[in-house]
């Protein structure tokens, strides 16, 4: 099969990372083999998922795990970011572990070592016990205890082979398009009331960080999400919403964890008796800081009526409205490709933050095609890797590189219509075939290394 780009890629320094993503309720499958999840509860409501489908299955990644690491060795990255499902170790949230569930999770990581690949595990990418919520979920500040007593569960299993942690996977995806908007589970529509579900989120990351360093732990992350928001024009009312949206999207998560505090406005809307005391907690040290890049977005000034945007129906009380980037190619999800954007955004992060900026890594970047011979795929990974070079050029300090995703998998509330791996999958066999993606990587990895 073709694999092809316009030239080698450029030298990137010898000790960089460079890796594939999963996440465990997208490939997973066994379900009955776990406690239930909030995305067993949203999915099995008719409408929620757009193909009407389920992850019971999905690639059936718990049985069929050798094979998947097996690509991933065969492909010559160093490392393979994976997510733990924290219904599968702790059926109800807290309490009694479930054997089995530990069980797949110590394979995984034995198979991944003795494949001579890094394990990266993620401890939270969206799938909450359901009895958790049915509590309150990250509305509930009692779940962030809950998540950092799961860290430790985690750790004390694996932390003898894993040394690399990502503690949460897009706080804001979650907060966002799960409690605000209501398009991803749980599937509430509380507007800019989802506020302490972000509060939640971040302080469990930070005792999640605690939880892990106590175990030993001294290589730990964060994976969140970000990109460069672009005002639909210069007037005024849309270049405020540009800088609300930007603020809500990237400062909201980034500044707390970074900088110590929220962006000014917000720390009085969030709930906490002592805030002061929460961010000392949020704001542990990290030893790196992970960013997931998509896309930019243009944002202009609210519309007085519901907008469609990326497959979401926005409500007119949002005090912004996303538009359309014209000019650039898109992917099949609709989103533009624009490479030169990564670097904006890393270039920006350093100038925002300085010296309080960790080394970053990149642990989310691919997009989404179908067809086995995904040329369009292979242009969008090799544009993006030469602007991620320009921002090391610029002086960035970016550590690592990690592309989403290894294999096609359950998208969320797309079902399994976007296809965003390296590997083909086929829903009706499971059957997993190679892309030229993955060949085009494979090769440039090895030009690499010589």
């Amino acid at each position: 099969m073709a694999a092809t780009a316009a030239s080698p890629l450029p030298p990137f320094p010898r000790d960089f990372l460079w890796g594939v993503s999963t996440s465990a309720h997208q490939i997973e499958g066994a379900a009955a083999e776990r406690g239930a999840s909030v995305w067993d509860a949203f999915t099995a409501v008719p409408g929620n998922v757009k193909d009407g489908t389920t992850a019971a299955v999905a690639c059936d990644h718990y049985h069929r795990y050798r094979e998947d690491v097996a690509l991933v060795r065969d492909l010559g990255v160093d490392a393979y970011r994976f997510s733990v499902s924290w219904p599968r170790v702790l059926p109800t949230g807290s309490g009694r572990v479930h054997p089995a569930g530990l069980d797949f999770y110590d394979r995984l990581v034995d198979e991944l070592c003795a494949a001579g690949v890094r394990p990266v595990p993620t401890l939270f990418h969206w799938d909450t016990p359901l009895t958790v919520q049915e509590a309150g979920g990250w509305r509930n500040r009692d779940t962030a205890e809950r998540f950092a007593q799961y860290a430790a569960v985690v750790a004390a299993r694996l932390g003898d082979r894993v040394n690399r942690w990502i503690t949460l996977n897009e706080p804001a995806e979650h907060t966002l398009l799960g409690h605000a908007l209501g398009r991803h589970a749980p599937g509430e529509r509380l507007l800019f009331d989802a506020l302490p579900v972000a509060h939640h989120q971040l302080l469990a990351h930070g005792l999640a960080v605690r939880a892990l360093r106590a175990a030993g732990a001294r290589d730990i992350g964060i994976a969140n999400s970000h990109g460069p928001t672009w005002p639909a024009s210069d007037a005024e009312e849309d270049t405020a919403a540009a800088d609300f949206y930007d603020v809500l999207l990237n400062r909201l998560f980034a500044d707390p964890l970074l900088l110590g505090h929220y962006p000014e406005g917000f720390g009085e809307l969030l709930p906490s008796h002592d805030l002061d005391a929460d961010m000392s907690v949020i704001s542990e040290p990290l030893d790196w800081y992970g960013i997931n890049f998509y896309q930019p977005t243009k944002v202009g000034a609210p519309l007085p009526h519901p907008t469609e945007f990326s497959g979401l129906t926005l409500p007119p009380e949002l005090p912004f409205t996303p538009r359309e980037i014209e000019g650039y190619p898109t992917t099949d999800f609709g989103w533009p490709v624009v490479p030169g954007a990564l670097t904006e955004l890393l270039t920006a992060f350093r100038d925002r933050y300085g010296e309080r900026l960790p080394p970053l890594v990149i642990t989310e970047n691919g997009c989404s095609y179908g067809g086995l011979d995904d040329q369009e795929r292979i242009a969008y990974l090799d544009g993006h890797l030469r602007a991620l070079h320009r921002a090391l050029e610029a002086g960035v300090d970016v550590r690592g590189y990690f592309v989403w995703s290894l294999m096609d998998n359950f998208e969320w509330a797309e079902g399994y219509r976007q296809r965003f791996g390296l590997v083909h999958v086929d829903y009706d066999t499971l059957e997993r075939t190679p892309k030229a993606s993955y060949h085009w990587l494979r090769e440039a990895l090895r030009a690499r290394r010589g």
